[in-house]
């Protein structure tokens, strides 16, 4: 939308007579702009459940989950074995056997 009221207005300030040449003008020659930067470059990227063997494959958002996933469960094992369980299911199962 942009670039057709820019058109629109490099159109209007041309006189008549430069419209007639043959070389045209910078402001009527179309530029891409930012339009380059989804081109990809490289090998295209997978899915994580693809090729699992292989993470510089796999797409970026799927590496930040299955890393974060990855630390997670690594954070939460570590303090279940060194926490040691929980120990207050087995003193209530022996209160209530003995009632």
């Amino acid at each position: 939308m942009a670039s057709l009221v820019r058109r629109a207005s490099s159109l209007s300030r041309l006189s008549i007579s430069t419209l007639k040449t043959p070389i045209q003008s910078p402001n009527l020659i179309h530029r891409r702009n930012l339009a380059g930067a989804a081109d990809h470059h490289g090998p295209p990227k997978v899915n994580c459940w693809t090729d699992p063997m292989s993470p510089s494959k796999w797409k970026e958002e799927h590496f930040v989950i299955v890393s974060l996933s990855g630390w997670g469960l690594l954070f939460y094992g570590g303090y279940k074995l060194f926490a040691g369980g929980n120990d207050k299911k087995e003193e209530f199962q022996e209160r209530w056997l003995n009632h």
